[in-house]
């Protein structure tokens, strides 16, 4: 490719959160010459340079097509994921890992210059809630008793050895911390709360108290803030790991904060017990491991995004959370199947 032709950018999950949000910022970007947006059911959304494909990464049957999109490419992108259904994590497994796989080897069967993979925080192992925050070096096994950090650990390992069998690839791990936006509000409440959690409950009039919680300290970070650091990260010759994080912390005296309520101190074994029985009685999706796993997850230091990529997040958590907290209230959503909401944002 001619540098002065911009780059091709094949963006899996486009669709969701992150992939929207990613779309729209290379859309606008002079150095992208085009970008192919994947995923299960074509969106309406209109962006220029934007085509989209039907490609589902859970069937097996569907490679030759993933391979026809892929041939080249300059960039792939990999975010595509699937929480849901918690209780099967067979199914999950087929379309995150055995996906993901497909990917990959779609990736090194046409040579592509980059891959830049949608890791997590969820990927690394348990660490500390006080002190220094975690750098890229920590250790990212994950949390085994959830499918979700089980998998993301396991596409870590995985792409330890793609890097050592296709050195001519570059590939970029990013591992954001909670990813919030408006538009994906309807979204995140379906697949951790259910489809028929009122989003009107948020409301502080209706919310005086909230459970606080041992070991619930997490970071969060706007989801174009996200879109961001991946451009960066295609649009430099960077390699390895990066953590996305915005400031500050968050607690539950944060929340408290933002939702206009008091603090109550309730042992962690008992949220976690009703949130059990809710699960074994399918009234929430959301498992109580990953309830666990929340818990243990480290913070992470964002030093290495900050010089080498020159990033830096444009909104702070707090606000990141609160646009989430006013999509659930007022059921906003995109143009896309997995954001769809009440109203379109």
């Amino acid at each position: 490719m001619n540098s002065s032709e911009g780059l091709r950018v094949v963006v899996t999950g486009a669709t969701g959160n992150v992939g929207t949000s990613l779309v729209r910022a290379l859309a606008h970007e002079p150095r992208i010459a085009s970008v192919l947006g994947l995923a299960r059911r074509r969106p309406a959304l209109e962006l220029p340079r934007t085509e989209w494909a039907e490609v589902d990464l859970s069937l097996e049957g569907d490679e030759p097509r993933l391979a026809q999109h892929v041939e080249g490419a300059d960039a792939v992108v990999h975010l595509a994921w699937r929480f849901q259904p918690t209780h099967d994590p067979v199914k999950t497994w087929q379309s995150n890992v055995l996906g993901s796989l497909r990917v990959f080897d779609a990736v090194a069967a046409a040579r592509v210059p980059v891959l830049v993979h949608a890791s997590s925080v969820g990927a690394y192992s348990p660490g500390p809630k006080a002190g220094p925050p975690v750098s890229e070096s920590w250790p990212t096994h994950g949390w085994p008793g959830a499918a979700y950090t089980r998998e993301k650990a396991y596409l870590e390992r995985v792409l330890d050895t793609f890097e050592r069998d296709h050195p001519q690839t570059r590939v970029v791990r990013m591992r954001p911390s909670f990813l919030f936006k408006e538009e994906s509000a309807s979204e995140q409440r379906r697949i951790f709360a259910g489809r028929f959690f009122p989003g009107a409950l948020l409301r502080p009039e209706l919310l005086p108290l909230i459970p606080e919680l041992s070991g619930l300290r997490f970071q969060a970070l706007h989801s174009d803030d996200a879109a961001d650091a991946y451009r960066r990260a295609l649009l430099r010759d960077v390699r390895g790991a990066f953590n996305l994080a915005a400031d500050p912390v968050i607690d539950t005296h944060t929340l408290a904060s933002l939702l206009d309520a008091r603090p109550v101190k309730v042992p962690t074994g008992a949220v976690r017990g009703v949130l059990s029985a809710a699960w074994r009685m399918r009234a929430v999706p959301a498992s109580p491991d990953l309830f666990d796993a929340v818990l243990r997850l480290p913070l992470l230091s964002t030093d290495r995004a900050r010089s080498e990529l020159e990033w830096e997040p444009s909104v702070t958590s707090l606000e990141a959370l609160g646009a989430f907290l006013r999509g659930v209230r007022a059921g906003s959503g995109d143009g896309t199947a997995p954001l769809a909401g009440r109203r379109v944002g």
